[in-house]
């Protein structure tokens, strides 16, 4: 019996786009279960070197929620290029300038650092409130 491989083409008809509420969801779960999506790996014709996954729209971002203590302990650093350049941002600023960001940030480092993690990020959508422009795709609703 010979393993499956999808090929490229193969995987591009079966293509789905599914709608995440971001609302109290904690934010590792739910970038861990926006990952698996994303890459393909709930397929039964998941292949590690071709891009198999689904696109995702995430609504509420502004909404979501990090447990303990980490809303006021959590900084995101980012770096200028210059020496001495490092920034660092706390969660709730960030939230509150870019709702969509924390999201990101969490699904890209759960995503290979390759170009085709790259190319999976690309089919991740996320927006601030409940509002999105992808109704004519008719999204489904994804239970977390």
């Amino acid at each position: 019996m010979r393993t499956y491989m999808a090929k490229p083409a193969e995987a591009l008809p079966n293509r789905k786009w599914w709608v995440v509420d971001a609302t109290n969801q904690p934010l590792g779960r739910l970038a861990s279960r926006i990952a698996i999506v994303l890459r393909g790996k709930h397929k039964p014709e998941f292949t590690p070197h071709v891009d198999t996954g689904d696109f995702v729209v995430v609504v509420n971002a502004d909404k979501v929620k990090l447990t303990g203590d980490k809303p006021s302990s959590r900084v995101y650093y980012r770096h200028t290029g210059y020496p001495g350049g490092i920034k660092g941002e706390p969660f709730a600023s960030l939230v509150r300038r870019h709702p969509n960001r924390p999201i990101e940030l969490a699904v890209k480092g759960m995503l290979p650092h390759t170009p085709l993690g790259r190319r999976l990020l690309a089919k991740l959508k996320v927006y601030g409130t409940a509002q999105h422009p992808h109704q004519a795709q008719k999204p489904i609703a994804l239970e977390l």
